[in-house]
């Protein structure tokens, strides 16, 4: 009957640890497998990521000293409940069982398997209180599998990374193009390779792969032969990441679209994150081009010994300047003086100035490669928004400037502009922006503010982080009977369908959707 009993309790706390562990991996991956992240991950949201996902584990130490079978019927249930508590929900982005996890995952199940074997031998009290700490420990397997599989998974990424070069090194005439930035680095990606595609065969990084990883499997999976140009984009949160990836691919030409406090909790500083930029700069070639967002003040003010062709839109010394910009709810155009001394005019659909200096850095680029005007004229017009970037939807009698990924100030504030551009009844939907260091209540207060004096109606996602976004809206005099507080982005979508815009179509901004992890 004991064995019965502990093949019950075994049994439950399977299922339970099982479903733990997959939350964790989950949110180690969303933090980018950094054991210091995650830990601080973990500390910064004790409550909702730590003990609301073990409450129930803790009446079982109790319980373990019950009769034989209240123990084993009380620890049972308790596992089974908690597990149900912790079932997988919806994800915006979820867990990607990548060779990475599986190898974990195998690791954690040896490790955690071998110490629940011991409980065997134990008596049930004891065997039911190992089992529960081993639940209590499961953000620290996890942690622990990661240590024990990091000389294989620097071995495996390291054999990777000597495939790819090797790709590369057989491609003598590629060329490779990085695209680095605070901001912007996507959008620029996408339409650069829709512009130089009218004359080149080219490949870029797809959605947001800009990790060494990502761009390795880039180039292993899809990279050919037939590829003129590989339009690579680079990400970074640490100092040096830039390098990292330069080292693998080195890139003939670059693009440096912007700096600013993006992930300034992890860089610490702003002069670490121009520094990590600008090692785009260090790794071109004597005959390779810098393509510099003179807009942007941090790049237009630091020293670069490249040979560099700057872009802007008011910055009048700059190699090249969209003049008589026009924006509007239907897209922007703009002026524009290319290399063979002659004016164009440029027309997009796509909203929001910040779209115009990105489209100025491609087509500069695109004029230093050979792209005929004409052409880069009619690829500018058929270009469409990056999903989740300024994104023009209509759904259900209401407009919606999707603009969700990745929200930055600077963007933040452009965002707010672009929907000025719209006749209707304004609203903001917005959790806030994130990753900014110290300055992330002032920026986001910053932007409170100016949501104040164009917005009809502000929803804020989330209670806690959204407060300095309040107090800026507050502090500007904003109504609260225009204010409203959701939980979720469905609530704030419900919400929106119950605003009464007195016969004016709706234009609701989605500004930012924090990931999982927040």
């Amino acid at each position: 009957m004991t064995l019965i009993l502990q093949i019950a309790v075994l049994l439950s706390f399977i299922i339970c640890y099982c479903l733990s562990s997959l939350y964790d991996y989950h949110m180690f991956q969303l933090n980018s497998y950094k054991p210091a992240t995650h830990l601080k991950w973990i500390a910064h949201n004790f409550y909702k990521a730590y003990l609301l996902r073990h409450i129930l584990i803790l009446p079982i130490f109790g319980a373990a000293f019950f009769h034989s079978y209240a123990a084993a019927a009380v620890s049972s249930a308790l596992f089974l409940i908690q597990a149900y508590c912790n079932r997988p929900r919806k994800a915006k982005k979820p867990l990607v069982f990548t060779n990475r996890v599986k190898r974990m995952l195998v690791t954690n199940i040896l490790a955690s398997g071998a110490l629940a074997a011991c409980s065997f031998s134990l008596p049930l009290p004891l065997q039911i209180a190992l089992l529960a700490l081993i639940v209590l420990l499961s953000p620290f397997f996890t942690l622990l599998s990661n240590l024990i599989n990091t000389p294989i998974e620097k071995g495996v990424n390291q054999w990777y990374i000597n495939d790819a070069k090797r790709i590369l090194r057989g491609m003598k005439n590629l060329t490779i193009i990085g695209i680095t930035g605070s901001y912007g680095k996507t959008s620029t990606k996408y339409f650069l390779h829709k512009i130089l595609s009218v004359k080149y065969n080219v490949l870029m990084t797809p959605e947001s792969y800009n990790t060494p990883m990502g761009v390795v499997k880039t180039i292993r999976s899809q990279l050919r032969p037939f590829h003129d140009i590989f339009i690579c984009e680079m990400g970074a949160k640490y100092v040096g990441e830039i390098k990292e990836i330069c080292d693998i691919v080195h890139p003939k030409h670059g693009i440096l679209t912007s700096i600013g406090p993006q992930h300034l909790e992890t860089f610490k500083t702003l002069e670490n994150i121009i520094r990590t930029k600008f090692e785009l700069a260090e790794a071109l070639p004597k005959d390779g081009i810098l393509f510099l967002n003179y807009e942007n003040e941090y790049i237009r003010n630091t020293n670069c010994n490249t040979k560099k062709i700057s872009y802007a839109l008011s910055v009048e010394n700059s190699d090249y300047t969209a003049r008589n910009i026009s924006a509007s709810g239907e897209g922007c155009s703009f002026d524009l003086q290319l290399s063979d001394g002659k004016e164009y005019r440029f027309v997009t659909k796509l909203l929001g100035l910040h779209n115009v200096e990105n489209i100025a850095g491609c087509i500069a680029t695109a004029d230093y490669l050979g792209v005929p005007p004409a052409d880069m004229v009619t690829a500018v017009r058929r270009l469409e928004s990056v999903p989740h970037r300024l994104q023009l939807l209509n759904r259900s009698g209401m407009t919606i400037i999707d603009d969700a990924f990745n929200s930055n100030i600077r963007g933040a504030m452009m965002a707010l502009d672009a929907l000025n551009t719209f006749d209707g009844f304004k609203i903001l939907v917005t959790p806030g922006m994130v990753e900014l260091g110290d300055k992330q209540d002032s920026y986001n207060r910053d932007f409170g503010t100016k949501a104040a004096e164009l917005c009809d109606f502000v929803i804020l996602v989330g209670a806690r982080q959204t407060a300095p976004i309040a107090e800026g809206l507050r502090g500007a005099g904003y109504s609260e009977e225009k204010l409203f507080i959701a939980e979720t982005i469905e609530g704030a979508f419900k919400k929106i369908g119950l605003i009464n815009s007195a016969g004016k179509r709706k234009v609701a901004l989605l500004e930012n959707d924090l990931p999982d992890n927040y």
